[in-house]
């Protein structure tokens, strides 16, 4: 007898012999059909037909074997997966793009819109890539704990954790509003610490935690002090927890870049720096290409590109009272906010 499709979330077409994935839930489908050839064994059925749950024959007693190798490399994609904050940002997008040829992804940002378009513009470059995303305020610990029950719910591990999501203001402390204090502090820290965290819980066999701090947060910076604080926070905490996990498994590096050129209004404030800003800026997909190349070496911590190394080591042959004050003169004249 036929399997009763309506409890299914499936949907499935028959091409040349082989059942094609449409939507989710195959394995509880595909339980149920076996239950089915089972029951039409047992009453001398050769073989029968199953409508699932829009009324299309799908033949599945003697050709079921054809889909242990998908589902089989379904669960891998689940169990092996790529996790990345702040995925619809230039950065973001750039990990994204990167990993998305390597296995699947799980993508977060605050609008759902751009997840959506995000992973059309993947499965259009990469389409066997298998993407799941979650819009979420990582600032909001409702919202993060949503999306991780969301997660968990779905049996998700992760072979890769990207820290991206950030947010660089830059202005005088005096001028901000507490409001906007606590935003920075949550979205430049404290999100990354609270994903990592829930990522160590379900983690793979291995894993590879890659974070973006800044150069800016190799010194204190005038005018720019909760973002350079913030980001060398970000450097001290995952350098001691690589020291925690050291042998477990787990690479952990903190990618310190200079200027990136992601939206028009930072790439306007990357040309009006001269040629410093010019030297230090990078595009996102670099950031990307060589973040993923020096996790993969197990490096404590990566800045990309020769300009950038340079300012972070020679400086620091001044006293810090100068070098502070060169950063005053030159940023105290620029101001940023985000969102």
């Amino acid at each position: 007898p036929p399997c009763e499709g309506g409890a299914f979330d499936a949907r499935f077409h028959y091409t040349s012999g082989i059942l094609k994935k449409q939507a989710v839930g195959r394995e509880r489908f595909f339980r149920a059909c076996v239950g089915c050839a089972a029951r039409s064994r047992s009453k001398g059925s050769a073989a029968k037909t199953c409508r699932g749950n829009f009324g299309r024959p799908l033949y599945f007693a003697p050709r079921l074997w054809y889909n242990t190798d998908s589902m089989e490399n379904e669960r891998h994609a689940r169990e092996h997966c790529t996790l990345i904050t702040g995925a619809t940002g230039g950065i973001g997008r750039a990990f994204a793009f990167a990993c998305a040829g390597e296995g699947s992804l799980f993508l977060t940002g605050r609008s759902a819109e751009k997840l959506a378009s995000l992973r059309a513009e993947i499965l259009r470059r990469f389409p066997d890539c298998a993407i799941d995303g979650f819009p979420c305020d990582l600032t909001d610990e409702g919202n993060r704990e949503a999306m991780f029950a969301y997660i968990a719910a779905r049996g998700y591990r992760f072979a890769r954790l990207c820290n991206v999501a950030g947010a660089d203001i830059q202005k005088a402390f005096a001028r901000y509003t507490r409001e906007k204090v606590a935003f920075q502090c949550r979205i430049d820290f404290e999100a990354a610490l609270c994903v990592t965290h829930f990522v160590l819980s379900r983690r793979a066999e291995s894993l590879e935690i890659v974070t973006i701090g800044s150069i800016s947060g190799v010194y204190p910076m005038p005018y720019f002090a909760l973002y350079s604080a913030a980001k060398g926070a970000l450097t001290s905490f995952f350098s001691s927890l690589r020291e925690e996990l050291r042998g477990g498994g787990v690479r952990v590096t903190t990618v310190e870049p200079g200027g990136v050129y992601t939206r028009p209004d930072v790439c306007r404030m990357i040309e009006g720096q001269g040629l410093w800003g010019r030297l230090s800026a990078k595009t996102p997909d670099y950031i990307a290409r060589k973040s993923l190349r020096a996790v993969r070496k197990n490096k404590r911590v990566y800045r990309p590109g020769f300009w950038n190394k340079l300012i972070a080591v020679v400086p620091r042959v001044l006293p810090l009272s100068v070098r502070m004050r060169f950063i005053a003169r030159r940023w105290s004249k620029l101001e940023k906010d985000a969102f």
